[in-house]
């Protein structure tokens, strides 16, 4: 069972790397949770070509959400330690140490559900994605599928969502904004998030972007 799950998955990257994902398990999840809900559901998903998204976007979600993101082989294990240790420090969850590979895998294949049996599949699979892809196409793929908002799923659709513009029409405080939604997307949305969006600026800006 499991080595028939890690081979539909490898198929599933390898496929990926010249077409764009039809659906992803976390899209999945949110339709099923829609069955139980008063509140109607509608989903837009419209993965775009790297070149149709913001330079501004890109940097800004690497920024936000894993800083180290060229240079790890797909796993963190420095900004886990730290994150580990805030955490105790704090006597809670406050944040996690899960790079952008991680998060694609988990959004590609599994669900929002947390557990041991999803951590530990995760780490095969990041490494296979780091393998199978590019770093510019687990962005590409990442910016295309990761949840913003309820329904909403990648870059395009949010900025239509949320600015009416097209993924590649966006300033660089709009993305910085959009950035940051990431950590919990469904409860967010950039017109609220002015504070840590300007930490996310000044990110970019010791990024030399």
């Amino acid at each position: 069972m499991l080595s028939s799950y890690l081979g539909f998955c490898t198929l599933c990257l390898l496929l990926y790397n010249v077409i764009d994902p039809p659906t992803t398990g976390i899209q999945l999840q949110r339709r099923v949770e829609s069955w139980f809900e008063d509140e109607a559901y509608a989903k837009h998903y419209d993965p775009v070509p790297r070149k149709a998204l913001s330079v501004h976007l890109r940097h800004a979600v690497v920024a936000a959400e894993d800083g180290r993101f060229y240079e790890h082989g797909g796993i963190d294990w420095e900004a886990i330690r730290k994150a580990l240790e805030d955490n105790r420090r704090r006597g809670r969850a406050w944040r996690g140490g899960s790079t952008i590979t991680q998060q694609l895998v988990k959004n590609l294949f599994m669900t929002t559900h947390s557990s041991y049996a999803r951590k530990t599949l995760e780490v095969p699979l990041t490494y296979l994605a780091e393998w199978l892809l590019s770093k510019e196409r687990i962005l590409d793929l990442y910016l295309n599928v990761i949840e913003w908002g309820r329904g909403i799923y990648g870059a395009e659709a949010a900025t239509r969502h949320y600015y009416g513009a097209s993924g590649g029409r966006i300033s660089r405080y709009q993305a910085a904004s959009l950035a940051a939604c990431l950590p919990n997307p469904r409860q967010r949305s950039p017109q609220r998030m002015g504070r840590y969006a300007n930490t996310i600026l000044q990110r970019m800006r010791q990024m030399n972007w």
